[in-house]
């Protein structure tokens, strides 16, 4: 069983709307702006090169938290 919920293609707002508990973890990493309209629109890869992160860090635990919360 695949256990990737989110990639650094997912937009955001998807994350932000599907799994709500990713939020203290985004803002935990300096995103701290994920209701704006722009970040709604943006990968997640391109959110982290905004804030200077590493797509596959955050990508893994954004993964994790879900996975912890949803099996």
């Amino acid at each position: 069983m695949d256990n990737t919920y989110v990639t650094g293609r997912t937009l955001v707002g998807e994350i932000v709307n599907t799994y709500p508990e990713t939020v203290p973890v985004l803002t935990a990493c300096g995103m701290h702006c994920l209701g704006c309209p722009a970040s709604q629109a943006e990968s997640l890869e391109d959110a982290c090169a905004v804030h200077g992160l590493e797509a596959d860090k955050v990508v893994y635990a954004v993964n994790a938290r879900i996975r912890l919360e949803r099996g």
